[in-house]
């Protein structure tokens, strides 16, 4: 029996059918990165497909392609009969992340000083004021570094230096690291002044103090760097 739908009703439901798939695919990934974020899946360990399927409320399927896209951005290591695991670094690859952010984050904030969008603006605010709240709060302080840090490349305009900050703030530089450099809680004060100064510089359109200051606070984190 032929079925009473118009032909360009079934188009329509035959269209749907694969983004409602891609939704539960997209859901499954970003709450497994928040999960690898925040810390919960903690770098090294293994992801257990089946657990996260339960928790999450779906089947494998979606979980195992937010898996593979997680691999993909380098948050994930999928192993051939051994099943993935959140990844790890050794120090050169954590090298190699600061000196990428030492290339990209100051010519943002140049583009950033030179075009000043509102909201990522407002979002460097709003990580700095959490900033100084967070006190000597490990945890809390490296979430606000983060989120200034990726909220200035945002600044810049340009999409495909927010990809690289991205990924080079969630799948490369952890809370372990921050902990580290941060030493103690004047540092962490001394941190807050210096993305101050590089709000201010944005703020105010100057590009070159933009970049200069940008430039020297990167620097100065590789140097209490473990690397």
């Amino acid at each position: 029996m032929l079925s009473s739908v118009a032909p360009t009703q079934r188009a329509r439901a035959g269209e749907q059918r694969p983004l409602a798939i891609a939704s539960v695919v997209d859901l499954a990934y970003a709450a497994i990165r928040e999960r690898i974020v925040a810390g919960a899946l903690q770098r090294g360990a293994r992801v257990h497909q089946e657990d996260l399927a339960v928790e999450l409320g779906v089947s494998r399927t979606p979980v195992r392609e937010a898996l593979r896209r997680l691999a993909a951005e380098g948050l994930v290591e999928m192993r051939t009969n051994r099943g993935a695991r959140v990844a790890d670094l050794d120090r050169s690859g954590m090298r190699a992340a600061y000196e990428a952010r030492l290339v990209i984050e100051p010519g943002a904030a140049r583009l950033a000083a030179e075009r000043r969008p509102p909201e990522p603006l407002r979002r460097m605010r709003e990580a700095l004021a959490r900033q100084r709240r967070a006190g000597g709060g490990v945890h809390a302080s490296f979430a606000s570094n983060r989120d200034f840090h990726l909220a200035l490349v945002a600044a810049s305009g340009n999409q495909f230096l927010e990809q690289l900050a991205q990924l080079l703030w969630v799948a490369r530089i952890g809370e372990a690291i921050y902990e580290v450099q941060a030493e103690t809680p004047e540092r962490m004060r001394l941190d807050g002044d210096e993305h101050e100064a590089i709000l201010a510089a944005v703020e105010a359109g100057d590009a070159r103090a933009a970049e200069t200051l940008t430039r020297r606070h990167v620097a100065t984190a590789i140097k209490r760097s473990p690397l």
